[in-house]
């Protein structure tokens, strides 16, 4: 994202990123976009056009006369967006969810089908006291149960940062009975947590799995003839057939489970696996490596 010396106001930021991701993902962007997705007149529309063009990303954008809309120029950059078309998946997917609860509404985007599975069911009471014992450092008094020990358990958890992993959420957080961090979901929370007035004395600072990043070598199944690892390796963007992923150690295997990768045992099928992981050794995990499965699994 482009730094600017002037803060951008949400309501604003909010049409810069819709103005790059329609041009850049469709190619083709008019001020019906802005309008229809934000209830604004055509002349505020082009206002925000001209002030992402002279402001934020001048040159980045080019009048097509021809199309009668903006288009993304040679020296395309994005300034407020990452230029991934996940960004473009989300704006169908808020589409495809305002459309089924407004039925008449029309945002201009062309027509989409988003897939959605089943979300955890996370009660507001209980994400908002997650939310304010970790915004304002507090300690967090919670009643938590696991499969793997299935009666509700009362502890004082230390919460440093919410973590969304697709259809969950869960809290890494300092856990003052097992005397170290874990992850604990928001859905296992029973009754009301309550968010206490004493401040936290574990930060992020001190999680060690949370601070240390990974690099995981992730490579098509060998198992795969080698024309099916060609077509793995293209639908990744990997370069010999190889590509690193990054992330903090601690949500390394969330970011496996989500590339459908398990440590232990390769699925039998490997047209299901595709993907294997080259280096887990490299990891760090040791001991906690099994506890930290079975919790993406929802096992523990």
């Amino acid at each position: 994202m482009k730094k600017t010396d002037w803060p951008i106001r949400w309501d604003l930021l909010l049409r810069y990123r819709l103005i790059e991701t329609i041009a850049l993902w469709e190619g083709r962007l008019t001020t019906n976009h802005i309008c229809h997705s934000f209830g604004i007149g055509r002349q505020q529309a082009s206002k925000d056009i001209n002030t992402y063009l002279r402001e934020l990303a001048p040159g980045n954008l080019v009048y097509d006369r021809h199309l009668k809309g903006y288009v993304p120029s040679t020296n395309y950059k994005p300034a407020v967006t990452q230029g991934h078309v996940s960004e473009y998946q989300d704006l169908l997917a808020r589409q495809q969810n305002l459309s089924s609860t407004f039925e008449t509404l029309e945002v201009g985007l062309p027509d989409n089908t988003v897939v959605f599975g089943p979300n955890r069911i996370i009660a507001p009471e209980t994400m908002r006291a997650a939310v304010t014992a970790t915004r304002h450092g507090r300690q967090l008094r919670a009643s938590y149960s696991s499969l793997s020990r299935p009666e509700a358990v009362e502890s004082i958890l230390e919460p440093h940062t919410l973590v969304c992993t697709g259809n969950n959420w869960h809290l890494r957080a300092w856990c003052d009975s097992n005397r170290e961090f874990r992850d604990f979901a928001l859905s296992r929370f029973h009754s009301t947590p309550t968010a206490l007035r004493l401040k936290a004395k574990h930060t992020s600072q001190q999680d060690d799995d949370w601070n240390r990043n990974v690099s995981m070598s992730i490579s098509p199944d060998t198992r795969l003839t080698e024309a099916q690892q060609k077509i793995i390796a293209l639908d990744y963007g990997m370069q010999n057939g190889h590509l690193v992923v990054d992330t903090r150690a601690a949500l390394a295997p969330y970011v496996l489970s989500q590339l459908g990768i398990t440590l232990d045992n390769h699925h039998p099928d490997p047209l299901i696996q595709q993907l294997e992981l080259n280096n887990p050794d490299q990891l760090g995990f040791g001991s906690k490596r099994e506890r930290a499965l079975k919790a993406v699994a929802g096992l523990s």
